[in-house]
């Protein structure tokens, strides 16, 4: 990997493929939804959406057409803590996809009448979302975990948020922060460095200059465990579980990784094996986590007919419970390990996930881990390093929240 400052500030990183095809590319803009003033909840998603609207050069049907011509694919996401703009073709339109990033991320015309249209287009992303319960139950999660704070918001806003948001605040936000020194360029592929560096001194010339980083301050600690429950009209119940957990640059945040491994991130998991392999009582039932740069999470999700749920539910408590009491196997140990080794190697063959690694790790935290040494701390994962991260996680406060077809106090 190499990297280099372009004439006007801008961050240029590349991270070499020999042998493969394509090239993937990508600008990560190290601001999103937990940066955003509340009356401007969802600016950022809203922002996402527009840049490919058109720019001065290019018609959105231009953009397009050039995209398809050369088999290629150019997409963004919004997420708390950033923005990222990214595309991948066969290496022989390296110069275009280049140009194309350069010129959405410079040259917008966030048209009012796009801004419009476009708006309408996120109120009909939202409005999809709520006719998922799933999607409903993991963002009530996310407020009961971290509500007042912006963490606590969904990335794309909220239906009022998102109808009054006007061309000029869109503008505004864009001026203030899409700026050389919030952005970083990313390139993952057979590339030579030099060559790509020249490509984005021409692509990227007029992106502002200045600025600074947002400043974010971390939320309130989690105090007492409760429960939600959402009545909706689904066939089954959505119970999501949610803790605090550790941020990105936590010591323990492999122990972590392994934690959840272990309790519903694989096949092999505890929770997956009791509650769909030898119970049949979910089809989805799974763990995951989230960081930040001052905390994260760790959520525990099954959907399950009403009848199963006291069920689900006193499953997914006894297995927290025993890792909390007991820890875990040495097989269960070796399992985890494993899995997060090779698959992180497995994903090292594909250019986009070479350029996602390396640009959101330059945007979140200004370095990037080798590949070896990322390795090494999974490997270096241990009983005592598992023991501390579950005292510090999920022997702590949590909550639940239930959305379909609840009644009583069946999560009370």
């Amino acid at each position: 990997m190499q990297h280099s400052r372009l004439s006007n500030g801008l961050l240029v990183a590349t991270d070499v493929v020999p042998g493969a095809r394509s090239v993937a590319a990508g600008v990560w803009v190290g601001v999103g939804a937990r940066d955003e003033p509340s009356p401007l909840a969802g600016v950022s998603h809203l922002l996402e959406h527009l840049v490919f609207k058109g720019t001065r050069g290019r018609s959105a049907q231009d953009i397009a057409r050039s995209v398809d011509r050369c088999g290629g694919d150019l997409n963004a996401f919004t997420t708390h803590e950033y923005t990222a703009f990214h595309g991948r073709m066969p290496l022989a339109a390296q110069p275009l996809l280049m140009d194309l990033l350069g010129d959405l991320l410079t040259k917008p015309l966030l048209a009012p009448g796009d801004v419009s249209s476009e708006r309408q287009v996120v109120l009909e992303e939202l409005a999809m979302d709520d006719d998922s319960p799933d999607d409903v139950a993991h963002r009530a999660l996310a407020r009961s975990l971290f509500d007042p704070h912006a963490l606590g918001r969904n990335t794309a806003g909220d239906r009022s948020t998102v109808a009054a948001l006007t061309p000029e605040a869109v503008r505004s936000f864009f001026e203030r922060w899409y700026r050389t020194s919030t952005c970083v360029v990313a390139v993952a592929g057979p590339v030579d460095h030099a060559e790509v560096v020249a490509q984005a001194e021409r692509a990227f010339a007029e992106l502002a200059g200045g600025g600074a980083r947002p400043e974010r301050g971390a939320p309130a600690p989690l105090v007492g465990t409760g429960s939600e429950m959402y009545p909706d009209d689904s066939e089954q119940v959505h119970l999501v579980w949610g803790w605090r957990g550790v941020s990105r640059t936590d010591p323990d945040r492999e122990a972590l990784d392994v934690v959840n491994h272990v309790l519903g991130g694989g096949l092999s998991s505890r929770l997956f094996d009791e509650i769909r392999e030898r119970r049949g009582l979910a089809y989805s039932v799974f763990s995951g986590t989230a960081r930040y740069v001052d905390c994260g999470s760790v959520t525990v999700y099954a959907g399950t007919l009403p009848d199963h749920v006291e069920e689900v539910m006193e499953v997914v408590d006894r297995e927290v419970a025993s890792l909390v009491a007991h820890g875990i196997t040495d097989d269960e140990l070796d399992i985890a390990i494993g899995y997060l080794t090779g698959s992180y190697e497995l994903g090292l063959d594909d250019p986009g996930a070479r350029m996602a690694r390396l640009g959101g790790a330059l945007i979140t935290m200004g370095e990037v881990i080798t590949v070896e040494e990322q390795l090494r701390r999974w490997r270096a994962v241990d009983h005592d390093a598992v023991r501390r991260v579950l005292a510090r996680v999920l022997e702590q406060p949590h909550r639940l929240v239930a959305v379909g077809p609840v009644r009583g106090n069946m999560i009370g």
